[in-house]
């Protein structure tokens, strides 16, 4: 008897233990506004993966939500944390948990989030729309919903799919719905799909169909199929001055040279590089910088002609490129990569600092690589980590070896991860350390480059 006693003592013990900070957390939340976080010198955003939001980058954080985060904190004399949610609702469960101060992204204004948060910020129109490829002579673009009885729709499961089910009940029926149901596709690879030929129409939330067009010319998103949805940022209805600030700062700084910068870079600047064919196979040369390719790959013990393909593929040897992100002449390498490899601020696009800096990059990233002990799977690797950073191609190499595949090998295995790095159930995945990555253009990269390499090769003497 005494045992029982004794043991319901520790157990009200214990939970009085755990009950005080819990009401302590609550209090200092409960107080904690602009005021304190001005104090902190700290201002804690939250967020999600995606392209849209925010993501890792050849090693450098982007993102529209991100950087305007990081534009507002700058305005308030404060430095930004960003930390990821997997999804909305834990968006809002860790804004409410004292986890951050404010939520950086879009939230969808609804009763249910009204009653416990205080939106703020930019009121954000958002609605869904039809994704088709530009109108021809042969098929013309579609500019009313009723010209979709007939036909066929690619959704996923989740709100594109519910509202496409429930145009066609509007129509009354004669849209074929296709329900994609694998989980390795996402709605990118959807509009990437239209993009190509594959399928003629899918649904797609207007701002990624915009980011995406950016990455597909051939798109015509114009025909919105849903109403409007407003959408904002948010804070703890405890935090009214941070709520006043952030709508003071939107309405400031919509129209500012900065805010303007970001919405081009995300939505309407073309993330492709127009290419040219080689300077001239007949004279054996590749491009004026041969000599370049020739001498630094030598100190890396690497076929020069890698290194041109991997120029054109990046700049078409132009050393006055700068692409959508702010990566800079003939290598493209981001700002923050050139410094640390030794190129002086404005010698971004000397070809010789450029070319100097990237090999001695790419004999940086190898060093990651050395138990990958095939020279030609390694120069796979780290053609990859050039392009996507090494980071995700780590994090391709961690879900490849938990999918049973061989983490040493990239075709078909380590870059179907790659590819998989867009899809939330992988990049959620917890040996993934680095997020949401837009694989498909560095599983094309390494396939272009190698590819190219091997008809210089076959036309261009050593």
């Amino acid at each position: 008897m005494k045992q029982i006693y004794f043991v319901i003592i520790v157990c009200i013990c214990m939970l009085a233990c755990h009950q005080k900070p819990q009401q302590q957390i609550v209090e200092t939340i409960e107080h904690y506004d602009l005021p304190q976080m001005k104090d902190s010198g700290v201002l804690v955003a939250l967020t999600l993966n995606s392209s849209i939001s925010y993501f890792d980058y050849r090693g450098e954080p982007m993102g529209f939500q991100y950087e305007l985060a990081k534009q507002f904190s700058q305005s308030l004399g404060m430095k930004l944390e960003l930390k990821t949610a997997h999804n909305t609702e834990d968006l809002v469960n860790m804004l409410l948990r004292g986890e951050g101060d404010l939520i950086a992204y879009p939230l969808p204004i609804t009763k249910a989030f009204k009653d416990s948060l205080s939106f703020c910020g930019e009121d954000i129109i958002t609605h869904q729309v039809l994704v088709q490829r530009n109108g021809n002579k042969k098929q013309k673009a579609l500019t009313n919903v009723t010209e979709l009885i007939g036909k066929d729709v690619y959704a996923k499961p989740g709100k594109h799919l519910e509202r496409l089910i429930n145009l066609d009940k509007e129509l009354g029926g004669g849209i074929r719905i296709h329900e994609v149901t694998n989980d390795s596709i996402t709605n990118e690879d959807l509009i990437m799909q239209v993009s190509n030929g594959t399928i003629d129409y899918t649904i797609s939330d207007n701002d990624l169909a915009r980011l995406n067009k950016t990455y597909y010319s051939n798109l015509n998103i114009n025909l919105a199929v849903s109403f409007d949805q407003k959408a904002s940022w948010a804070v703890r209805k405890t935090s009214p001055l941070l709520s006043e600030a952030a709508d003071q700062w939107h309405k400031e700084n919509m129209t500012s040279p900065a805010y303007k910068a970001s919405t081009k870079r995300y939505f309407e600047n073309s993330k492709r590089l127009p290419h040219g064919p080689i300077l001239s196979i007949k004279d054996g040369k590749i491009s004026h910088f041969d000599h370049l390719f020739k001498k630094y790959a030598k100190e890396i013990g690497w076929d020069w002609r890698i290194i041109a393909s991997l120029a054109y593929n990046e700049s078409n040897f132009d050393t006055t490129a700068v692409s959508w992100a702010g990566a800079k002449g003939l290598m493209q390498l981001m700002p923050q990569t050139a410094r640390a490899l030794g190129i002086p601020e404005g010698k971004e696009q000397n070809p010789e600092e450029s070319v100097k800096a990237a090999t001695k990059y790419l004999a940086q990233i190898s060093r990651s690589f050395t138990k990958v002990t095939d020279p030609d799977e390694k120069i796979k690797f780290i053609l990859g980590s050039y392009n996507a950073g090494i980071g995700h191609v780590f994090d391709a190499m961690a879900l490849a070896e938990k999918y049973g595949k061989n983490k040493y090998v990239w075709d078909d295995n380590v870059a179907t991860y790659i590819l998989l790095k867009s899809n939330e159930d992988y990049f959620n995945d917890p040996v993934c350390k680095n997020g949401y990555f837009r694989g498909r253009e560095t599983f094309n990269f390494v396939k272009d480059i190698l590819g190219r390499t091997e008809m210089y090769k076959q036309k261009i003497k050593e």
